[in-house]
């Protein structure tokens, strides 16, 4: 019986020892935190405020995945055409074309690039495609287009300029100032603009502008210009003469403005000669319209000036 209460007591009593060991241990392992625990702790939210945080980034990034599908399976623009149909039969389709702007060029072919598209929905027209249509007509220099519900397209069209007649390969365009053609045109309708003759003419005749800026006189008498070579001018004249300028642009102003004070102090045009050659920068030859050449020094033509009263003939052309 004694050795009984012995073993009992030892076991309480080391029960107790070992239950006082295992507190001891739970008390260390409530007290030790980790580098995470002590990092949330730092941060200025609450822990509730964290967990709701985390629920909407994982809200989130579900959303982000169904769009990223939805988009994939195209079903953005399914919605967009859905859309789109149902506006235009509720009226809101392109019925009407205002076209502003206009004075020259054919309407028609604006309407028919407005009212050609595939899609006439309101909702859904590509106005950066039908402007970009527009903007391949030769005489359109821009366009505005604009909606005005429920179904008028708006077109403010900015025309081109004609500037001259440019004649090559046996055809006759109308051609703006950068030589952009507009239009062809008749020899029974030419325009009252300057005739421009020569392969790429039409690309030379903004300067051909810049050269005749420096004879203001001799504008408006200018019929037309050939564009020889790929190099030089010769100017012909109402009168019916021509004018040979050298190449390049600071010696073609140079004797222009030459020509032009000659003319203004002897009135060289209007008196039959055929030709007027300043190409060589030391010599004025004039050809006469039997085939005679008469040549003299720049100071003495200056000087005493060159016309003389001869029957008029048709030019001729030289490189």
């Amino acid at each position: 019986m004694a050795e009984a209460r012995i073993r009992r007591g030892g076991t309480a009593r080391l029960s107790s020892a070992k239950g006082r060991a295992t507190n001891g241990g739970r008390g260390r392992t409530l007290k030790r935190q980790s580098g995470l625990d002590r990092l949330v702790e730092m941060l200025p939210v609450s822990e509730a405020t964290l967990q709701r945080m985390a629920s909407w980034a994982i809200v989130g990034i579900f959303g982000a995945i169904v769009i990223a599908i939805a988009i994939f399976m195209g079903l953005p623009g399914m919605a967009r055409q859905q859309a789109a149909d149902i506006a235009a039969r509720a009226g809101f389709e392109v019925d009407k074309v205002e076209v502003r702007g206009v004075e020259r060029m054919d309407e028609l072919s604006v309407y028919n690039i407005a009212l050609g598209q595939v899609d006439r929905s309101m909702l859904s027209l590509d106005l950066s495609r039908v402007r970009s249509e527009m903007l391949k007509l030769g005489w359109v220099k821009d366009a505005r287009i604009s909606r005005r519900l429920p179904d008028t397209l708006v077109v403010d069209i900015v025309e081109r300029d004609p500037v001259a007649v440019w004649q090559h390969g046996g055809q006759l365009h109308l051609i703006d100032v950068s030589g952009v053609v507009l239009q062809s045109v008749s020899a029974s309708a030419m325009p009252d603009l300057p005739l421009v003759v020569g392969p790429n003419a039409n690309r030379q005749t903004a300067g051909l502008n810049r050269l005749m800026e420096n004879a203001p006189a001799l504008k408006p008498m200018l019929a037309g210009a050939t564009w020889v070579g790929n190099r030089r001018w010769d100017l012909r004249f109402q009168s019916g003469e021509t004018l040979s300028l050298p190449e390049g642009d600071k010696d073609s102003a140079g004797a222009l403005v030459n020509f032009a004070r000659m003319d203004g102090v002897n009135r060289l045009l209007g008196r039959g000669i055929v030709k007027f050659d300043m190409r060589d920068p030391d010599r004025f030859v004039l050809r006469l319209p039997q085939g005679q050449v008469e040549e003299k020094p720049m100071d003495d033509a200056t000087k005493d000036g060159a016309a003389k009263d001869v029957a008029a003939a048709t030019p001729g052309e030289e490189g």
